[in-house]
């Protein structure tokens, strides 16, 4: 067993706040010398197979699962209830211990609100100050622990957080307009199997899988989407959240600049690792785990995306946009399950151009006024262009007003 401790001071801490209660921390700002106050170990919304033991988070019970990245593990994510600053910090330093036996892993991630958005989730060392994307005084923290398909329990525990002002600025900022960047597609299927954040795959499913948890949303949220749309004949775009892990890699986010990926620093940024191993010949023509990499994936998708919202009948190479990396309008699809229809008329009786799944995010550039239509949020004849010559009913969409188009 492998366990990592705080230094000896950060432990006396532990001991002073032992008898406190672990409810929301309430935090100085940015200022040097802030004592880190105790984050509750209660597992928040979107977490999947963890338990509470104490001031631990723990690995559950369920059974191996094998999503995207087709590797048999054992796996949970435990969502802590965001904290909330006095003042805005541009980084934050959190500390814990972690047992992680028998080939375990366990990590702690970092996210915070910055312009009314959640950013990408960063990998946390502990005690070593991690820089946000953007000044905030709302931060999460999430733990990801996983294990072989049998024996160990790997945890986290003893979590605080707290501002600094002692670490270098971000590289990780969001820009005026999302990356996009062309990637080949896959069919993910495993219908039946269960995805990264717990999702359970359904017939004619609706998400996407990227290779890395930096940008993986909680099950049934979009706040982490994808645009796909098909780069060859008459183009279909899919708006989808992403749900899983994989395809071959789980530390590839290869969307975010170079020096900030987590793997492969050393490709440019929005080149798949297994794209450059397949093309190139990169790390020996293998992915992380050694396996040699059979096609340069870089996105995968669930059927239902695949077949029916991209109309896609083999394997093909898509542009991408990574919605979450950039500024825009934006709107949250409102149905309960399924998908929505994207048209090429502001009108039900347009033709389908394309599918927006469940609680995914779209991309708004303007509105128009078209066939009066009722939905989740009432009754509407505003119609959202999410892209050119594509269009969503209103009606059917959480969203603020745009300007004409």
């Amino acid at each position: 067993m492998r366990i990592t401790r705080r230094s000896a001071a950060a432990l006396c801490v532990a001991a002073a706040l032992a008898a406190a209660p672990l409810a929301a921390a309430v935090l100085p700002s940015s200022a040097a010398g802030t004592d880190p106050v105790g984050v509750a170990a209660r597992p928040a919304e979107g977490s999947t197979n963890v338990q509470t033991d104490g001031r631990r988070i723990v690995l559950g019970d369920a059974p191996v699962r094998m999503g995207s990245a087709e590797i048999k593990q054992r796996s949970g994510i435990g969502n802590l209830d965001p904290v909330r600053f006095p003042a805005a910090t541009s980084a934050v330093v959190v500390d814990y211990t972690t047992g992680t036996p028998d080939g375990s892993t366990a990590e702690v991630d970092v996210r915070a609100m910055v312009k009314d958005r959640w950013s990408e989730w960063t990998p946390a060392k502990a005690g070593t100050p991690t820089a946000l994307p953007g000044a905030s005084d709302l931060v999460q923290l999430r733990i990801v622990v996983s294990a072989p398909p049998t024996g160990a329990k790997p945890w986290v525990g003893d979590l605080r957080v707290q501002p600094t002002d002692k670490a270098a600025t971000s590289r990780m900022a969001i820009q005026a307009a999302p990356l996009k960047s062309r990637v080949f597609a896959t069919r993910e299927g495993l219908v039946g199997g269960t995805t990264a954040n717990g999702h359970v795959i359904v017939n004619r499913d609706h998400f996407v899988a990227l290779p890395s948890r930096r940008g993986l949303a909680n099950n049934g949220s979009g706040n982490y989407s994808v645009k796909v749309c098909t780069t060859t004949g008459t183009i279909r775009c899919a708006f989808e959240p992403v749900w899983d892990v994989g395809p071959w890699n789980t530390k590839d986010d290869y969307w975010n600049p170079s020096s900030i990926r987590e793997m492969w620093k050393d490709l440019p940024q929005g080149r798949p690792e297994a794209q450059a191993a397949y093309q190139n010949g990169y790390n020996g023509g293998k992915d992380q785990f050694g396996r040699t990499v059979a096609n340069p994936a870089g996105i995968d998708l669930a059927d239902g995306t695949f077949w029916d919202a991209l109309a896609l009948s083999n394997n093909a190479w898509v542009d991408a946009t990574y919605l979450w990396t950039g500024d825009g309008g934006r709107g949250t699809v409102a149905i309960t399950s399924g998908y929505l229809n994207v048209r090429n008329t502001p009108s039900s009786t347009g033709a389908i151009v394309g599918m927006a799944g469940k609680s995914a995010q779209v991309t708004v550039e303007c509105q128009v006024t078209g066939q009066s239509v009722s939905g989740s949020q009432g009754t509407s004849n505003v119609w959202l262009r999410v892209h050119t010559g594509m269009y969503v009913a209103k009606a059917w969409i959480s969203a603020g007003s745009f300007g004409a188009c």
